[in-house]
Order: structure tokens, then sequence, then C-alpha cells
């Protein structure tokens, strides 16, 4: 099949993945735009939201949609990393055997990751950078395709441990979940409390996804794009020469590179679940809010004033 032929297939395939997702999910067209840009792009996300707005059942909704192993783990503060990653143990035979963890699936999510010190959240690192797990010196490679989806509440501070800017930048988007309108809370309430229970069908096989991934990679970007791209995540760097008026006032650190290659990828995918063969600035802009959100820290004069993480991104393009 050719690249062009696939590109028509994702965009088919994409819309009938939407409509199976709005048979349980209503309404949140954004969070699960930003979710699916991330999986085709091969990336994670950081969902921030309070409680009860259905983030497990989006997750297994869309699990469930993509034909792939979900499985959720609930960070607390007694969380261990061999409670993620698995352990060995000893067997009949008194040999070693690795049970495995609930990190080897296809789909993880990390409810309240806040929730776990430090050191529990850094056994995921490996997994989501190199999509491999290293236990007493062994290393066990995870099944592909491999995303996790994290949750972070954002009104409960009180015993958690904020994460690190290194794990930080391991999600491509870090994505904010709303409240429903008044006329989906309504549709949710007829929905859930009655004895209808839709059926999600599987649309996709791993290997389905993984090509579209790849086929992602193979898309051409024009270089004025991909200079657009770094210009913008230049632009959030305070005191560089880039860095705009509003970012040396507001911003006391600005993205890395990391965030310049994940604008061109979900803007790759931006542009092909949209029928497009090669992205544009448009496309770029379309994404970076969810890319740059949790990779540019605030400062106090910014809190001061009220002046949101959004407020700024706008203010670069």
């Amino acid at each position: 099949m050719s690249d062009v032929a696939a590109i028509h297939q994702l965009v088919e395939k994409h819309k009938q993945l939407k409509a199976e997702i709005a048979k349980v999910i209503v309404g949140q067209e954004r969070v699960i735009d930003e979710i699916l840009l991330s999986i085709f792009s091969g990336g994670h996300a950081l969902l921030i939201g309070v409680p009860g707005l259905a983030k497990t059942l989006m997750v297994n909704t869309i699990s469930t949609a993509l034909g792939l192993d979900f499985k959720r783990i609930q960070f607390t503060p007694d969380l261990m990393p061999s409670d993620i990653l698995g352990s060995e143990i000893l067997d009949e035979s008194r040999q070693f055997k690795f049970i495995k963890g609930p990190v080897f699936s296809n789909i993880i999510l990390a409810d309240e990751i806040n929730r776990t010190p430090p050191k529990t959240q850094a056994a995921l690192l490996e997994a989501m950078q190199e999509r491999i797990v290293t236990v007493a010196g062994k290393r066990y490679p995870l099944s592909l395709p491999y995303f996790v989806l994290a949750t972070q509440n954002p009104i409960e501070q009180e015993g958690t441990y904020p994460l690190p800017e290194a794990q930080l930048d391991r999600f491509m988007f870090a994505i904010n979940l709303d409240y429903p309108s008044f006329q989906e809370e309504v549709d949710v309430v007829k929905a859930t409390t009655s004895d209808n229970k839709p059926t999600v069908n599987s649309l996709f096989s791993d290997q389905e996804i993984i090509d579209f991934q790849q086929l992602i990679r193979r898309i051409p970007v024009a270089d004025n794009v991909i200079e657009y791209a770094v210009q913008l995540v230049s632009k959030t760097r305070p005191k560089t020469k880039a860095a705009t008026q509003i970012i040396n006032d507001y911003v006391d650190w600005g993205a890395g590179p990391r965030a310049s290659q994940n604008l061109i990828l979900a803007a790759k995918t931006h542009a092909a679940v949209n029928g497009k063969f090669s992205p544009d600035m448009e496309d770029v802009q379309a994404v970076a809010t969810g890319i740059l959100r949790h990779r540019l820290i605030k400062n106090y004069k910014a809190e001061a004033e009220g002046l949101s993480i959004e407020d700024i991104i706008k203010s670069l393009f």
C-alpha cells in the first residue's frame, strides 16, 4: 500500500475510532483528539483533571476500540517500584523466575501519579523512554505499541510529590480535562443510570497501529515548518535572544529540544488524520498548547497577576 493510500485509510479509521469512543464517552472531543494524537505519534500523555470525570472509563474505552491491552495502576504513597515493574521469585525448582508487573501492557493508566514518591515515579522513566524494563540487571522489552497515560489531580496538593521536569518532559501532551457542559452532563446521567451498555468494537490490530506510527514518521515536512516549530520553542526560553517580552517577564524556565521534536511529530499526525500529506504552520499551532503547557514554568509575577500558561503560549503565535 502506498503512503497516500495509507493516509486515506488512517483518516477513515480515525473517524470510525471516534464514533466507537462516542458510544461511551459523551463530549470531551478535544481530550480524545489529543490522546489519539499521542498514540499515533508514539508518545505519552499527562491528563490533568478533578476526580469523577471518567478518565479511567475514557482510557479503557480507547484501548478497547484500538484493540489493545489496558492496565490501571493506582499510585499511592506506599507503592514500590516492584509493584509496577514486577519482581523475581523462587519457583518450585529453586530457580529465579520473573513475574511481570502491570507495566507490561499496551496502555497504562498511571492514576494520580503525583501521589507516589519520586523513587516509584522514576520506575516508569525507562519504560516510557526506552520501552524496556530492567530488573535485577536483566532487560525485558515491552510489547509495542506502548502508551502511558498519567493523571494528576490539580486540587489536592497535600501528600503529593510533584513530577520532576525530566519526567514531565517525557510526556508528549499535557491535557486539561474540564467539567462537561450542562447538556453533556444531562446525557451522561441518562446513559449511566439506565441498563443500556453499548458495545465498543475493536478496530485495529497491534501491527496496524505500529504501521500507522511508522507512516507518521515517513511524512515529509517542509524546512520552513520545522524552523517555525524550533523558533516557537526557542521563544519560550527566558533571557535568550529569541525570547519575547512576555516570556522574560513571566516565565522561569522554557521548553527543551524534545518539545521541538514533539511539535513536529504531533503536527504530522494532526495533518494526517485530517487528510493532509504534509503539515503546515497551522498544524504546529493546533498542537502547541498541549505540548508546551507542562514544559513552561511560570514565575511568581505570573501567578500574582493571574496569567495562565495558555495565555503565555497564545502570545507566541
